[in-house]
């Protein structure tokens, strides 16, 4: 064992002065330790919860039984309140999965619809009245990828309030065509309505009234995920903030998927630095801990915004994150 560890150390020295452009080491044992160990320094202290990615993800992708349990268990846990996380941002999820709420001044932006048509009304619906919105001015749904978990609660939204939905092309094949993941727990996948939806591709943005969400393809997740880039306010200052549209290797031993999420998470690095974005934040709470940031900012007295992580943190995120998406890949290389 102590040997395996100082082979990992040595080779993670190794690959931090090689550069990207020299040659990996072929997968083994002590590459892969070597990425976990690269990836836990680069957490340090405050990005802790990403590097459950770093967990070894099974090869073979769930079975339906095993879907359906995981999800009646998340689905069953307590919500926590609703929120306003800076002036124009609001939490509106559940303890498991988010969706976020953009006031503009021409209407709202959802993003993402959560599980079903109940979690939608409970959630969405009632928690966007309990911080002052109205769900009826939801002009668009971003659904950042085709898994039910974040387009499931269209089947309220879309009847009622009829706003328009974007998803990329590649999301919108598969919500209308073989699901990669299905549940009976789940709302039904939205089908293209052209006077009223989108289909955004690599660098579009969708504007509404004085704001605008660019929106990055980032695959890997699932083909054609959306990872979204806008500006939040607090006190009269505008952030940058960037939400990361999909993450878990639920895939299984897939390797150009995880290819692709390996260069997504550098490109949006460099999209990062370039843009100063300073928040970060996740479509499931448990990669940004954005429950408990929201209970430290009911209780007041903070001396700094806990969303706000700054520049370099946001980019040690998703360097975490394309990490440990090395450390997957080469334990499914060595199969």
């Amino acid at each position: 064992m102590k040997l395996l560890v100082v082979n990992a150390l040595a080779i993670a020295a190794t690959l931090l002065v090689a550069g990207c452009a020299q040659t990996p080491p072929p997968p083994s044992p002590e590459t892969v330790a070597a990425h976990v160990a690269e990836a836990r320094r680069l957490a340090g202290n405050d990005l802790k919860p990403l590097l459950t990615l770093c967990n070894s993800a099974p090869a073979i992708r769930p079975d339906q039984a095993s879907i359906d349990k995981l999800l009646a268990a998340v689905i069953g846990q307590p919500a926590p309140d609703p929120g306003r996380v800076f002036e124009n941002l609001y939490f509106v999820g559940s303890s498991w999965v988010s969706a976020w709420a953009i006031k503009t001044s021409q209407g709202v932006i959802l993003i993402d619809a959560l599980n079903n048509a109940d979690e939608a009304r409970q959630l969405i619906d009632e928690g966007m009245r309990k911080v002052g919105l109205d769900p009826a001015d939801i002009r668009f749904v971003i659904v950042t990828h085709a898994h039910g978990d974040h387009y499931g609660g269209l089947d309220y939204l879309l009847p009622r309030y009829k706003p328009g939905v974007v998803m990329s092309e590649a999301d919108w094949r598969q919500a209308e065509g073989r699901l990669e993941f299905d549940s009976a727990l789940w709302g039904r996948p939205p089908r293209f309505d052209a006077a009223r939806d989108r289909r955004m591709g690599d660098g579009g943005r969708l504007v509404l009234g004085d704001t605008a969400v660019t929106l990055y393809l980032t695959p890997g997740h699932t083909e054609g995920t959306l990872t979204l880039v806008f500006e939040v306010t607090v006190g009269g200052k505008t952030h940058h903030a960037l939400l990361w549209g999909g993450t878990a290797f639920n895939f299984g031993k897939d390797l150009p998927r995880l290819e692709s999420y390996i260069n997504a998470t550098r490109r949006m690095a460099d999209v990062a630095k370039e843009r100063g974005i300073d928040v970060m934040i996740s479509n499931h709470p448990s990669y940004d801990d954005s429950i408990a940031k929201m209970e430290a900012m009911r209780r007041g007295g903070l001396q700094a915004h806990p969303f706000v992580i700054g520049n370099e943190a946001v980019v040690r995120s998703l360097q975490v994150m394309s990490t440990c998406a090395q450390a997957q890949r080469d334990r499914f290389s060595m199969r």
